[in-house]
């Protein structure tokens, strides 16, 4: 009798171990789960997952480019080069050389092509046309005479069309095409670059 208890008690211990073993396993389970959380791919918002990430700020570094501006020479009769380091307005590199020419030169014997208190309203490049928009003072400030505006037109033109993507410039005059913006040239179409007035 005694032989038969012990044997009917045997499966139970049988069942209580296999389900702590169950227990066990679900518990180690559970922890593997909550380690793969820490990995890089599940991190909680606002942690950083790797020095690799472009670092984004409230104030993102401004990007700079080396172009070749063209200003007139002291007799208007050729465009003298100058390098010079500009920023990006508001990442256009176009708009921010058209502004860098509106200052001025810096190189001495160099003359200004373009009157000052001229702003510069767009600049947008489609289809390899770059549209420049002066303000009024382009024109009602101008010293005039058709050498002087050969210097400026060839001077926003040249300096434009040395940049990668812009062949031809269309001159607006507060958004509009005129016939002539400085009385001489025709400036209702496109203007190609003239690389012959660019000093040696």
């Amino acid at each position: 009798m005694e032989y038969r208890k012990r044997d009917q008690g045997w499966p139970g211990m049988v069942a209580v171990a296999l389900a702590l073993l169950l227990m066990v396993g679900l518990f180690l389970t559970g922890c593997g789960e909550n380690s793969n959380n820490t990995s890089p791919g599940n991190k909680k918002p606002g942690t950083s997952q790797n020095s690799n990430n472009p670092d984004i700020s409230a104030q993102p570094n401004q990007e700079q480019q080396t172009v070749t501006l063209y200003f007139g020479d002291q007799e208007a009769m050729y465009l003298v080069p100058e390098t010079r380091t500009v920023d990006k307005k508001d990442g256009i590199l176009e708009a921010a050389v058209v502004e860098e020419l509106v200052k001025g030169p810096q190189k001495e014997g160099s003359a200004r092509t373009i009157p000052e208190g001229t702003r510069v309203r767009s600049v947008n490049v489609v289809n390899g046309v770059a549209y420049v928009n002066f303000s009024q003072e382009f024109q009602t400030k101008h010293w005039g005479g058709s050498a002087g505006e050969i210097m400026t037109i060839y001077s926003v033109v040249n300096t434009l069309t040395d940049l990668p993507g812009v062949e031809k410039v269309q001159f607006l005059l507060e958004g509009e095409k005129l016939e002539s913006i400085l009385g001489h040239m025709d400036t209702t179409i496109p203007i190609e670059p003239d690389l012959n007035l660019i000093e040696d």
